[in-house]
């Protein structure tokens, strides 16, 4: 017995069976008396014509249906993923390089039609792996399975394939040969495999023999020939396609993997380096997900407890006592007295001048004011500041902050953006999203929030950081992140902090390692609008200061940063001057007073 864990990576097609009878074929294939594990990945294939990022629904309906399946079984990697692109079968192969896994399992369409767009002998010659193209898992069923193999590499693989397709075991060996003669080969192989039953040897018409032969069996297995590369669907008149066009059970085409095999000029497997706006579409397909896929407390709990992490929650607030209980004792209820998946929530506020923080402690969570912690640092104005010294306060491996002043608080606020770091470690940060109904007078409209959303971050994120243009509301106050990576980054003290934040984790963790999730409906009070003319200069500010640094000029240094405030009241009609900036905090991680706290906190634990 081996210790090398056998990986298989099974891929299927968006239009699969329930995966259940998928995961069981893949779990008979594994070799016997060798430890394995499955990765499932789901594909959704689009037209050229259309844009990646229509992938996303189909990419979250895939999720929602392999999480499940994948849960219940313990050899099943819990993190099942959805690849959306144009040929999304090449992404299994750079997967299957990436992962070093010995076989691939793809749903197969037939060899006359795009399996995850491309043809039959293009995956199987690009597979860099052993590969198995299955139609479907058959039914449970007495029956054998027929083998059709002339020898050579793949006979292995494919014995293996045609005992798991049989409930019991049973194969007929249908074997092509050159004369009528009982090959060594061929007797060598009935000897060694005592599932072998019954064995046939065929010299003419091997399409029709194997199509006669097929009755009162219940699949058949197929042993591929690599016929050279070509990007045209396999001619009909080819052993495959007569078979699979007659054939009235699921076929199994199997492919060992032989390195030489790979030894030709393809650009077609290789592809090209993506386009950047084909980039984005592709992530926000694969990174963009719904809080209702990890609604299931108890298996978060389970992947936060296998992973050895702890979670934070912080609650920046100035004068929120309206809404602050609801939103703690609504979170913290289902999140930690019912459910343990949050280990502290803290509440972070900015000099309340009402009864915020003393309803935050009447609530039985830690309350901190931003200027008592770092006081060696001094204290700066704003919200970036809270969040910024919250991460000193904080103990969690994972942060999340969430607003007070939502007054549809739920707990998927706080579920849907840290069950994407729960399920997937590869991710560093995760946004929320949501639709901002605005309230008109006493009415509320569904839509008309996140203005200066709309016209100033993500214009500006268009021209100049393109890679985050698939963010919905990029200055949403509700997101969570590794510590990891939130003590590398600077933060802005004020309304720039979201802003700030997203273009550097761009730089430090790549735009595969930020996602966004939707947490559906968010209603809080909306700001008039001379607070979003403020918001909008300090972020234009911070682009501003990026930009500079990008092409090394000191823009802001040429920039005023006082903004006149038009006032028309009834006796007064004038402008005010508002000194508007954002001071850039350094990343936590360079404070030597920070790194001493957090060596404490490790050898604590």
């Amino acid at each position: 017995m081996t210790d090398h864990k056998y990986t298989i990576l099974l891929v299927l097609d968006s239009d699969a069976s329930t995966p259940e009878a998928w995961i069981n074929f893949a779990q008979k294939v594994a070799p016997e008396g060798q430890p394995y594990e499955i990765l499932i990945r789901g594909m959704v294939t689009v037209i050229e014509e259309e844009s990646l990022s229509v992938g996303a629904k189909p990419a979250q309906i895939w999720r929602d249906q392999l999480t499940t399946a994948a849960q219940i079984n313990a050899e099943v990697e819990d993190a099942v993923r959805a690849y959306v692109d144009y040929q999304p079968a090449l992404r299994a192969f750079d997967e299957a390089r990436e992962k070093q896994a010995d076989l691939i399992i793809f749903e197969w369409r037939g060899p006359l039609t795009l399996t995850g767009g491309i043809y039959t002998d293009a995956l199987l010659a690009g597979a860099p792996t052993d590969v198995i193209l299955l139609t479907a898992p058959p039914p449970a069923s007495h029956l054998p399975v027929l083998l059709s193999l002339r020898g050579g590499p793949n006979i292995t693989l494919g014995i293996r394939a045609a005992k798991s397709l049989s409930s019991e075991s049973a194969i007929t060996l249908y074997h092509a040969a050159d004369s009528q003669r009982h090959t060594p080969y061929l007797e060598y192989i009935k000897r060694a495999e005592p599932n072998i039953k019954r064995a046939v040897t065929a010299v003419t018409d091997i399409a029709d023999g194997i199509v006669g032969e097929l009755h009162g069996h219940s699949a058949v297995v197929l042993g591929a020939a690599l016929r050279g590369v070509t990007l045209d669907q396999t001619p009909r008149d080819s052993l495959i396609a007569q078979v699979y066009e007659r054939a009235t059970v699921p076929i199994a085409l199997v492919r060992a993997y032989h390195p030489e095999a790979l030894e030709f000029h393809m650009p077609y497997i290789a592809g090209s380096a993506d386009e950047p706006s084909k980039k984005v579409d592709r992530w926000f397909a694969e990174n963009t997900f719904h809080s209702r896929e990890f609604s299931d407390l108890k298996s978060l709990v389970e992947m936060k407890e296998k992973q050895g992490l702890s979670i934070s929650i912080g609650l920046p607030a100035l004068n929120e006592e309206e809404t602050v209980e609801n939103v703690i004792m609504t979170l913290k209820r289902a999140l930690m007295d019912e459910v343990p998946l949050v280990d502290e929530f803290v509440l972070i506020d900015s000099n309340s001048t009402d009864n915020t923080a003393a309803i935050a402690e009447s609530c039985g969570i830690p309350v901190y004011r931003h200027m008592d912690i770092l006081t060696d640092m001094g204290s700066r104005v704003g919200k970036g500041e809270a969040l910024w010294k919250s991460l000193h306060a904080l103990k969690g491996d994972i942060i999340a902050w969430v607003d007070t002043d939502i007054t549809n608080i739920h707990p998927r606020f706080i579920y849907g953006i840290i069950g994407p770091l729960l399920k997937y470690p590869h991710l560093q940060f995760v946004k929320g999203f949501y639709q901002r109904p605005i309230k008109v007078g006493e009415k509320l409209q569904a839509y008309g929030g996140g203005r200066v959303t709309e016209l100033v971050a993500r214009p500006m994120l268009n021209l100049f950081y393109p890679e985050l243009s698939g963010f919905i509301q990029p200055l949403s106050g509700e997101y969570a992140g590794r510590r990891s990576a939130l003590e590398k980054i600077p933060f802005f003290t004020g309304y720039g902090v979201e802003t700030g934040m997203l273009i550097d984790l761009l730089d430090t963790a790549g735009l595969e390692g930020v996602s966004q999730s939707d947490l559906e409906v968010r209603v809080h009070h909306n700001q008039p609008l001379e607070g979003l003319s403020r918001m909008s200069f300090a972020i234009l500010q911070v682009f501003m200061d990026r930009l500079g640094e990008r092409f090394e000029i000191d823009l802001m240094s040429h920039a005023n940063r006082s903004m006149k405030m038009i006032l028309q009241e009834p006796e007064r009609f004038a402008l005010e001057l508002n000194e508007i900036g954002d001071y850039e905090r350094p990343p936590m991680i360079s404070l030597p007073q920070y790194r001493a706290k957090r060596e404490a906190v490790m050898a604590n634990d």
